[in-house]
């Protein structure tokens, strides 16, 4: 393999690999803000008497 194109494999595969962490930053970032929106709307459910008895038979 000559010079050249080992330069241009590596560059590729460079390319690719960043492309690769700035859509997993992307994906990790959306996780966290669909997270933070879901807990505020599980918060701001209220159901009266909601989990202060369990039933339980044996």
């Amino acid at each position: 393999m000559n010079i050249g194109a080992l330069s241009v494999s590596m560059a590729t595969s460079s390319a690719s690999q960043s492309m690769n962490i700035l859509m997993l930053d992307k994906v990790l970032d959306t996780a966290e803000e669909t997270s933070d929106v879901l807990t505020e709307m599980m918060d701001s459910v209220t159901i009266p008497g909601l989990g202060e008895h369990i039933d339980i038979r044996v």
